[in-house]
């Protein structure tokens, strides 16, 4: 069974029959008594199992299986499968990861009679990656996993807010990891995180709308779709902040939205940036947390009377500003949520240097849930952080596959002084 065997056979099912198809072909090639896929649910704490396509009842809330301390937890942390004997006979459980280019998507699970050789985990592990495939191929067709990352019944504003968030909330590649994490307010609050890989360059955004439930929601979609417009067309930061900014002025007069945009050259490393309004990023180098303090414009659609100085019909100016980002840095970016008033026993400082050792997929996630933990799981804000960990323009020698090994002794260190603060 090779990987093209498997992502052929499929493709050529419909989509919700695709996972039929790969647990019918490794229970007649590995004599598999069992075979699930396990998804991982919005929160990323927890995985659904979907079972056959007939059996999948979408209309019941998903089975949520927590993560924490349990094996499945440590396969995704690490990506590695695991093998673990069935009492005192010779049946074995294997879990192998479920990942395409850091994207955690879920678990394959399989019960064999036997151990397997070398050769059979390998099989087993192309076929997972080939899952990852398929899941990303088919999700676009059917809403089955859409059901299964629904371990609790979304509000229409957080369908709306989920919905706006790029399909896959991690990314590896060899010269950066990027991931982001969201957690809905009890009133949703408008956060939205984004990201996209260009030929030369990737770039990065995080919004806040103003108000809460399906307002700012509303106003989420509007700066979202301008910014995306305004990106696609291949404009600068600069471009994209002043169409951001008038959208909201033809479209939602006495409203607005707080974001921060960063672009990154994949050529030769170089970082810029827009603050319109937006909570300062937080750079990490050598264990230690530093504020990154820009010059600040205007939030999107703020008009005269705010304290920027300019009247309504004006259009105001975004600056470019350059960022001293180095190999080994780690950027997190977030909204004013996970600077949660009533949670006043965390220092997010700490907290971030206390998950260096994560790959930022898992940092993202342990950052929020801190966050909602402390709160007691009723934020009155949203809670939104993308987690940026820099690897530097050609010396990086990871694997953009899983992206779980965090080592790399090839990173040089650069002496240039620091572009501001």
């Amino acid at each position: 069974m090779t990987l093209a065997g498997t992502l052929a056979a499929a493709e050529a099912a419909a989509p919700v029959e695709s996972l039929d198809v790969v647990a019918r072909m490794l229970k007649e090639h590995l004599g598999a008594a069992s075979v699930s896929f396990l998804i991982t649910d919005f929160t990323g704490g927890s995985v659904v199992r979907l079972g056959a396509a007939g059996t999948v009842e979408t209309g019941e809330p998903a089975r949520r299986i927590p993560l924490r301390g349990t094996p499945y937890d440590d396969v995704i942390r690490t990506q590695r499968p695991s093998v673990e004997a069935l009492g005192e006979g010779p049946g074995v459980r294997v879990v192998a990861p479920v990942t395409n280019r850091g994207d955690a998507i879920g678990l394959l699970e399989l019960f064999l009679p036997a151990a397997p050789d070398a050769g059979t985990m390998r099989e087993i592990g192309e076929t997972a990656h080939a899952l990852a495939y398929i899941v990303i191929a088919n999700r676009s067709y059917t809403d089955v996993y859409q059901w299964g990352r629904r371990t609790t019944p979304l509000s229409l504003a957080a369908e709306i807010q989920h919905r706006l968030l790029p399909s896959s909330l991690a990314c590896e590649a060899a010269q950066f990891a990027v991931a982001g994490a969201l957690e809905p307010a009890d009133r949703v609050g408008g956060d939205t995180f984004d990201y996209v890989i260009d030929r030369d360059t990737v770039q990065l955004s995080v919004t806040d709308a103003m108000g809460h439930d399906v307002d700012a929601a509303l106003l989420a979609t509007l700066v979202v779709g301008a910014l995306r417009r305004a990106r696609r067309a291949g404009a600068d930061l600069g471009e994209q902040a002043r169409q951001a900014d008038r959208a909201m002025r033809a479209h939602a007069r006495h409203a607005y939205v707080t974001g921060q945009l960063l672009r990154i050259s994949l050529l030769d490393g170089g970082a810029e940036f827009v603050n319109a309004g937006h909570p300062w990023p937080l750079r990490m180098r050598d264990a230690k947390v530093r504020e990154i303090v820009p010059d600040i414009d205007p939030p999107f659609g703020l008009g005269y009377g705010f304290g920027f100085g300019f009247r309504a019909s004006e259009t105001p100016t975004y600056r470019v500003q350059s960022l001293d980002l180095r190999p080994g840095d780690r950027l997190v970016m977030l909204t004013d949520g996970m600077l949660e008033r009533n949670v006043t026993s965390l220092d997010l400082s700490d907290l971030i240097v206390g998950t260096r050792a994560l790959h930022p997929r898992e940092a993202a996630r342990a950052l929020v849930g801190a966050i909602v933990d402390a709160a007691q799981g009723h934020l009155q804000d949203d809670a939104t952080v993308m987690c940026l960990d820099w690897h530097g323009v050609g010396h990086s020698r990871r694997d953009a596959a899983t992206g779980a090994d965090l080592t790399d002794a090839s990173r040089p260190s650069r002496t240039e002084p620091p572009a501001f603060g």
